[in-house]
């Protein structure tokens, strides 16, 4: 479920630099360079992030699995 969560981050930092990265100028000076400077480095440390947490989640056994799903179903359980 977590790497779910990792994918579509990473889908919407696709988005948002597919909108963005055309409207920014790095090579403007000022204001307008610095944030769209700092905006990129923000944007690729959440990219990073999200690429590190996915590949290096730890993977569930299939025991692991199989107990998750029966707690899953004892907290469901209205008996």
């Amino acid at each position: 479920m977590n790497k779910n969560r990792y994918l579509l981050c990473l889908l919407f930092c696709g988005l948002m630099l597919y909108y963005a990265v055309p409207r920014l100028s790095i090579q403007a000076g000022g204001e307008q360079g610095l944030f769209s400077a700092v905006w990129l480095a923000f944007m690729l440390m959440a990219v990073a992030g999200n690429l590190t947490a996915m590949l290096y989640a730890p993977r569930r056994t299939a025991r692991a699995q199989k107990t998750l799903i029966a707690d899953k179903r004892k907290i469901r359980s209205y008996r």
